[in-house]
């Protein structure tokens, strides 16, 4: 038996914080990928701490659903989940590429394969895309357009920006788009500023983020100018400095993300047979469907 447990932040303060986690579950469940399927969480229940010791299955694959590598990734997650011998500098990462390490958990005598975080995978480059034309509604978007994709951006996590300038530079090299830029909330250059960095009048503006929140449904919102007052909304597109901005929800409600979370897996050695493609063509079609709303 083999089990997959998708791990996330969680919050006590915002309801759909573990949302993603939890929608992005129920489709590789459904899927039948996997004997089992569960989430867990550092803020929320069930709890990284006890979600081993509710499966059955003696090999399981753990994908944290965290967008860097870093304190969670590398701490915090091994720690709760009681990973033997576990040590970072197996994952062999400059910050962008940690793949995969097999420990013991040792407590309740399984074999964990424990994955890189889901924002630093190449397929996360796909799913920012793929954001870009949902809230277009337009599968050709690219011409004429730019695309901004915002971190959180931090001084005390280098990693935390360097996912982000990662799948920039990806897509920026694909020359779907007439410029990419890599901007954020807490660091240079800021999203504040965002209109500043572009020629292109139509820009798309894609927060790398896990969930909706604060920062991307209030924050980023403001300090862009769409509005003076998240509560009041504000149009998509809205003109802001004569451009149009074009700005999603974060990254990680895109129903492409169950696909990034099943590549990890197979990455690590998960049988999944032909579950990735049975799950990718249920999630472009409900991301299609989403884009038509």
């Amino acid at each position: 038996m083999q089990a997959l447990v998708i791990v996330g932040h969680g919050s006590h303060l915002n309801p759909g914080s573990s949302d993603p986690a939890f929608s992005h579950a129920d489709t590789i469940r459904a899927s039948g990928a996997f004997d089992e399927v569960r989430e867990a969480f550092w803020k929320e229940e069930p709890s990284f701490r006890e979600v081993l010791r509710t499966l059955e299955s003696e090999e399981v694959f753990v994908v944290p659903l965290f967008i860097s590598e870093g304190y969670f990734t590398e701490q915090v997650i091994p720690r709760e989940l009681r990973l033997s011998d576990w040590d970072p500098e197996d994952w062999d990462s400059d910050g962008t590429d940690a793949d995969h390490v097999t420990v013991q958990a040792g407590d309740v005598d399984k074999t964990v394969h424990y994955c890189g975080p889901v924002g630093t995978h190449d397929s996360m480059s796909d799913v920012i895309v793929e954001r870009a034309k949902s809230i277009t509604d337009d599968p050709d978007v690219g011409e004429g357009f730019g695309l901004a994709v915002v971190g959180h951006g931090t001084e005390r996590n280098e990693n935390s920006a360097k996912a982000i300038h990662y799948h920039a530079d990806r897509i920026r090299e694909s020359g779907r788009f007439e410029e990419v830029k890599a901007v954020f909330m807490d660091e240079d250059p800021e999203v504040d500023d965002v209109t500043e960095f572009f020629e292109a009048e139509d820009v798309v503006v894609v927060p790398l983020f896990v969930a909706d929140g604060f920062h991307t449904q209030e924050d980023i919102p403001e300090d862009m100018g769409l509005t003076d007052d998240y509560r009041t909304g504000y149009d998509v597109p809205t003109e802001v400095d004569g451009h149009r901005i074009w700005y999603s929800g974060a990254v990680g409600t895109e129903p492409l993300v169950a696909d990034v979370i099943l590549e990890r897996a197979d990455d690590a050695g998960a049988d999944l047979a032909d579950a990735i493609e049975r799950v990718r063509r249920r999630t472009e079609s409900e991301g299609a469907a989403s884009a038509g709303d």
